[in-house]
């Protein structure tokens, strides 16, 4: 699998425990990496968007000091009490210079529902055109055309606009079509749903979908066993690196792509400490896409399904992308991307504390830990005759009392399923 940034991850991701077992600590003993499962006042009367959150900043703790004399914090999610993890967080290298937020509102103008089709026709036309691209490249021919991927990547974008959760429940299909494409493709769906989230112009939202969908293209002048290694020797990390100039390289002789667009496809394994590649840029020089691309694509080199990504589940891979909080990654902008990915995005495969086994179709976001489930297997893991919709959080005792609870998350590929399907 291609190298990304060293992480320490649990193996086996976030764990919830169904009995509501807590550990409480006290405000002045917190430290940065814990979870905040649970506070000593309602969550309504405090200035915290969600029910649940990992403590990363200072602003978080001051509100914590101001409002709270005892937390409840999950050990299985973040760090627990008396461990080694810093008390203060991680020094950022981020160098001021770009605004990492805009003012563009976008409504949800179709439900899922409506907009899975569209986003199922478009996932495809896509898939397809990244492998078409590249075609005259083994002819020997460089008149490669991006016209048709530019125009794809439009539509995609504006199908996140309309509906995000469409298109990430499309990506759940990846592991039975072309897996380097269907990377490419995720990662663009991260990207372009990254923008709506922090409010980008239309026209950067299309940018970064085309970018997530070409910045990779260089691997497919690789070796496909060099891409299938989940470890590589040093000589072959080397090999590896080489796609990103390629990429560039493709992009650059190809018509009907954005002027200076190949510029933009070096930046994704930039670092803001400088210990990235090719150019060694650091903190401003990577720019706002060049930041956002690098985000989105450690983040899918974690979940991914082996041997293109590390498998772990969704909670392992924010961990993951916390720890580079400041030195790998631009710090202010991981913290926007763990809220707009939230516990458990839209497409990941969840166990709740029956032993029923579903898939999350949309989210809460007043109350992460508490999104609507689409459930499609029993105890036992046999297949439920239709699919059956709960909303974890609506009024417990009308859909199984504690039964319907999350207990914990699963990795990408679990459970095998038509997204159309779902709401048919």
């Amino acid at each position: 699998m291609s190298p990304t940034t060293q992480v320490t991850t649990p193996a086996d991701g976030a764990l919830l425990d169904c009995r509501m077992q807590k550990k409480a600590v006290a405000v002045s003993e917190l430290r940065f990496g814990m979870f905040i499962a649970e506070l000593d006042r309602p969550w309504a009367e405090t200035p915290f968007a969600f029910q649940g959150f990992t403590l990363i900043n200072d602003r978080q703790l001051e509100a914590l000091r101001k409002l709270c004399r005892q937390v409840f914090v999950d050990v299985t999610r973040g760090a627990a009490p008396g461990s080694a993890r810093a008390s203060t967080p991680t020094v950022d290298l981020t160098i001021p210079g770009f605004k990492i937020t805009g003012t563009s509102t976008y409504a949800e103008t179709f439900g899922v529902n409506k907009e899975i089709r569209r986003a199922a026709g478009l996932y495809l036309q896509a898939l397809s055109l990244l492998h078409d691209f590249v075609q005259p490249l083994a002819k020997g021919s460089t008149a490669l055309d991006g016209k048709a991927i530019h125009d794809v990547a439009k539509e995609l974008a504006e199908s996140v606009l309309r509906n995000p959760e469409a298109l990430l429940l499309m990506g759940t299909l990846r592991e039975t079509t072309v897996p380097a494409h269907a990377r490419a493709l995720q990662v663009a769906i991260y990207m372009m749903m990254f923008g709506r989230f922090l409010q980008l112009e239309r026209d950067q939202i299309h940018l970064l979908g085309l970018l997530g969908l070409l910045q990779d293209i260089g691997k497919t002048r690789l070796p496909a066993p060099l891409l299938e290694k989940q470890e590589l020797t040093p000589e072959e990390e080397e090999i590896f690196k080489k796609h990103v100039e390629l990429s560039a390289h493709i992009v650059g002789v190809a018509s009907g792509l954005p002027p200076k667009f190949a510029s933009l496809t070096l930046l994704h394994h930039e670092r803001q400490d400088g210990s990235g590649y090719p150019r060694g840029f650091k903190g401003y020089q990577i720019g706002l896409l060049g930041s956002i691309a690098a985000i989105c694509d450690a983040y899918d080199a974690l979940v991914a399904i082996p041997p293109y990504g590390k498998g772990f589940v969704t909670s392992a891979a924010v961990n993951g992308l916390l720890q580079g909080r400041g030195t790998a990654f631009h710090g202010p902008l991981v913290e926007q991307f763990v809220r707009c990915v939230g516990s458990f995005p839209v497409g990941t495969a969840i166990e709740l504390c029956s032993g029923e086994t579903g898939i999350v179709v949309a989210d809460n976001m007043l109350q992460r830990l508490k999104p609507k489930v689409m459930l499609l297997r029993d105890p036992a893991g046999g297949a439920l005759a239709a699919p059956k919709l709960i909303d974890l959080a609506g009024d417990p005792q009308k859909q199984g009392g504690g039964s319907y609870r999350l207990r914990r998350a699963l990795p990408q590929g679990t459970l095998k399923f038509d997204p159309l399907a779902l709401f048919s």
